[in-house]
């Protein structure tokens, strides 16, 4: 009997022991995280600013992180790329609003699987497995129309924004409002591409507001963005740059709007590694800091530094009310 209770009980160490082993293998294994970024990763813009959090994300977890990433795909394919990367990995980031529809009907198949959209609308119903993240961009877009009007020597402006839909949209009219504040007689012209990515419409749209005094120029394009640049420097005028503070580096830039798109595939990436991550609806901007929002003149005056600050607050706040989205 006691030969019995000893045998039994080496056995239960023996399988303590291996069940113990398999744990750690688990828990040594990285964490998969697979990210559909639709343009370029080197636009100097929202995509590049979203590779640059993985980057980010990758140097802090090591090892621990494993990534697989699919660039510039059509609306067209990116069922398809994302069934693919839902199929490989733990958490799913989709950069870009254009993803949401994507994402939301894949999710679905993919009930296991968590997803994050950067640039996520609010309204529509999510699965429990997505979270949408709202980078806010008519907020700091009211912002960059008031450091736009601080920074012109003409007294006119312009926008350019890709894709005519709503998020777009609402950021072009919270520019001129934040032009406006500055000066309510400023010259304000806003465009649209149809097209994030077309450099020769961007050109023309910037060529347009130029040869009507614009001096100074905001977008949300990706690759259209070499088009503002051959315009502004063909003309010599100046452009406000989006997503990343790169002062110092390209006299064409005299300013550029923090948001953060980088910073929210890093913030998924980030709480998924730590177990908490949520789904639903969640709101950046200004509210979540400098990382996630703000905007940064590259040789502001103390005076336009202040007002900029306060314009920030009052946003915040909510004395100055902007377009969602």
């Amino acid at each position: 009997m006691s030969i019995v209770k000893f045998k039994t009980l080496a056995t239960c160490v023996v399988a303590l022991a291996a069940s113990t082993s398999a744990m750690h293998a688990v828990a040594a294994d990285p964490l998969r995280v697979g990210v559909l970024i639709p343009g370029s990763k080197s636009d100097k813009g929202w995509m590049e600013s979203g590779y640059d959090g993985l980057v980010a994300a990758q140097k802090e977890l090591g090892p621990k992180l494993k990534t697989q990433m699919i660039e510039n795909i059509n609306y067209a394919d990116m069922e398809q790329a994302l069934t693919n990367l839902a199929s490989k990995n733990q958490l799913v980031i989709g950069v870009g609003g254009q993803t949401q529809a994507s994402v939301l009907k894949i999710a679905r198949r993919f009930p296991n699987v968590k997803f994050a959209i950067v640039g996520g609308n609010k309204g529509q119903d999510m699965p429990p497995n997505v979270a949408g993240y709202d980078v806010k961009q008519a907020e700091i877009a009211y912002v960059a129309g008031a450091a736009a009007a601080m920074l012109s020597k003409n007294g006119a402006v312009s926008y350019v924004g890709g894709m005519e839909i709503p998020s777009i949209v609402n950021a072009g009219k919270e520019f001129g409002n934040g032009a406006r504040s500055i000066n309510p007689k400023i010259k304000y012209f806003e465009s649209y591409t149809g097209d994030f990515d077309n450099v020769s419409k961007a050109k023309e749209a910037t060529l347009a507001a130029i040869s009507q005094g614009a001096d100074v120029h905001y977008h949300i394009l990706n690759l259209g963005l070499r088009g503002m640049e051959q315009a502004a420097n063909e003309k010599h005028t100046h452009v406000i740059g989006s997503y990343t503070d790169r002062c110092g580096t390209d006299p064409l830039y005299i300013a550029y709007s923090i948001t953060g798109v980088g910073y929210q595939v890093q913030y998924a990436i980030d709480q998924m590694a730590a177990g908490t991550w949520q789904p639903g609806y969640k709101a950046f901007g200004l509210a979540m800091g400098p990382k996630a929002s703000g905007m940064v003149v590259c040789k502001p005056t103390p005076e336009m530094s202040t007002k900029i600050k306060q314009i920030e607050e009052d946003i915040e706040s909510g004395k100055i009310k902007v377009s969602e989205g």
